[in-house]
Parts: structure tokens; sequence; C-alpha cells
């Protein structure tokens, strides 16, 4: 049975996030908001989203997000809001720009290269395994020689 309830707790913990005083009277105000929480990160827990933690920054975080959104600030202009006190690391997806750029060329850019790598690995072993087998010498060619005639 405590299993059972700290499972229920484990899984709905993230639906108590969000106060419902803290909700906009407009749906799609609302909606808004909850998306743009999903996209912070919440800097006191740092793996949660604002949407799900419980601490008092992402309470603070969700107040400001829905103020912002209620004054009529864009998506944009939130993160940037965000950004712009925090850092990049706010974002749960960081933007590909600025100094961020090599970290999303990183993976791809070492993948080439290993293929590269592999390539000319695989390539390079297999004529040094042709060149080695034609080659006898005077003394093997006339041993063999000797043989087949036998």
């Amino acid at each position: 049975m405590k299993r059972l309830a700290l499972a229920l707790t484990l899984i709905a913990g993230p639906l108590w996030a969000l106060d419902p005083s803290e909700m906009l009277e407009d749906p799609a105000l609302e909606a808004r908001a909850r998306a743009l929480d999903h996209d912070l990160r919440c800097v006191v827990c740092q793996s949660e989203s604002v949407a799900s933690s419980n601490a008092n920054w992402a309470q603070d975080a969700r107040r400001t997000v829905r103020e912002l959104v209620a004054g009529g600030a864009s998506d944009e202009a939130v993160m940037d809001f965000f950004v712009a006190r925090y850092g990049e690391f706010v974002l749960m997806s960081p933007r590909a720009s600025g100094s961020t750029w090599m970290l999303w060329a990183a993976g791809p850019a070492m993948l080439l290269l290993a293929m590269g790598l592999g390539y000319g690995y695989l390539r390079g072993r297999s004529r040094s395994v042709a060149s080695q087998e034609g080659a006898l010498t005077e003394a093997e060619q006339r041993r063999l020689q000797e043989i087949l005639k036998e």
C-alpha cells in the first residue's frame, strides 16, 4: 500500500505544481503560459521544467510568466526576459546561436569524423593485404615451381 501511495505521489506530483490561484482566466493565455513553463528550466531543481517543479523559484517564475503573458509580451520576449537574467541555462532546449552552435554541431561533426577515420582505416587495410599477397620472392617462386612439378 505504501508503494502504491508513493507511486501515485511521484506520478501525480507535477499535476499539483501549478496552484489554481496562479492560473490566468483567459484559456488561450493560460495555454501559452503553460507551454512557456515547459520550455523553462527550474534553476533550483536543474533537471525539471518550471511547470513540474514545486520549488519557490519555479512558483515565482510561473507567476512572472503569467504576468508577462497577460501584459501582452510575446513568447520570444518572455524567453528573452529569463535568458537575460539567468543565461541560456534556463532554457530546456538551448538556442543554436552564439556560443552554443559548437555544442549543436559537435555531435554530427564527431560522427562524420569517426566515419571518415573508419573508412580510411578499412581502405588502407584492404590495400596492404592485397599488395602483400602477390609479392613472392625469387626463392619462393623457385620452390613453388619445384613443388608444382612434383
